[in-house]
């Protein structure tokens, strides 16, 4: 981990820690010498990605089980949080789904409702809680992380409720961000694009274009991203990277559409 020793027991929180991007991230994050906390729904991933973390990387990890759009669920994890560490360094707000990609007129309230719940309230919930926690520590502040999407800026057909809540993520940090100064408390963004995961999968066989047609389109290792937000996280909290984009060099994105 760059910087002083002491950030060697820094405390990380991971939302959706136990998969995917998330567990890149968190895995990244042991290496670098932070004790990690990840959250996720499934206690069963949870606990077997944990164990094979501190394996993997020789950090201490803590699993808690949260839904991070339940404000219960939520403060209960950052009681946790306080109760065994005293403080957190840094949140990485990653938890997030996406819905079918159907018509916009097709889309239930359902399945829009279990969208913004995880990418946008449970992200909200996550910051106002660190906000707390991280006010009150000492040494005061710390550094929250929204993982973003290209979509963020640019959508996917048939995409509205994702890319209504990543284009709202944008909007979080950049309050939080504002907010959070005067408690040297730093917000940043990384906007990923097409990190190779299980909901990257389909893109192998071909997704739906802005133009209608399908088209095969190229992803990147995870650990990229984790590499980008452990660079993000070592940063003093005078300095901050508000927002990054990572992804594949040659997905469709810079000029989509």
């Amino acid at each position: 981990m760059s910087g002083s020793s002491g950030e060697q027991s820094k405390i990380a929180l991971v939302t959706g820690g136990g998969t995917g991007v998330g567990r890149a991230i968190a895995k990244g994050l042991g290496t670098a010498g932070y004790k990690l906390v990840i959250s996720g729904r499934r206690a069963e991933i949870l606990e077997k990605a944990a164990a094979e973390l501190a394996s993997e990387t020789g950090a201490e990890v803590t699993a808690i089980r949260a839904d991070v759009g339940d404000p219960l669920s939520v403060r209960a994890l950052f009681d946790a949080i306080e109760n065994r560490y005293g403080r957190l360094d840094l949140l990485v707000n990653n938890a997030g789904v996406s819905a079918p990609g159907i018509s916009l007129e097709d889309v239930s309230f359902e399945d829009w409702s279990a969208v913004v719940s995880a990418n946008l309230t449970g992200a909200f919930l996550c910051t106002q809680q660190a906000f707390r926690l991280m006010k009150g520590q000492m040494p005061r502040g710390g550094r929250i992380i929204n993982n973003g999407s290209v979509s963020a800026t640019t959508p996917r057909p048939n995409s509205a409720p994702y890319t209504a809540t990543k284009h709202a993520i944008t909007g979080l940090t950049k309050s939080a961000a504002l907010d959070g100064r005067e408690f040297d408390i730093a917000c940043g963004q990384i906007d990923i694009g097409n990190a190779a995961s299980d909901m990257t999968k389909r893109m192998a066989t071909g997704v739906l274009q802005a133009n209608g047609t399908t088209a095969v389109e190229e992803t990147i290792d995870p650990k990229h991203i984790a590499d980008a937000v452990v660079y993000m996280a070592g940063l003093p909290l005078s300095a901050n990277v508000l927002t990054m984009t990572v992804m594949a060099t040659k997905m469709p994105f810079v000029g989509r559409g």
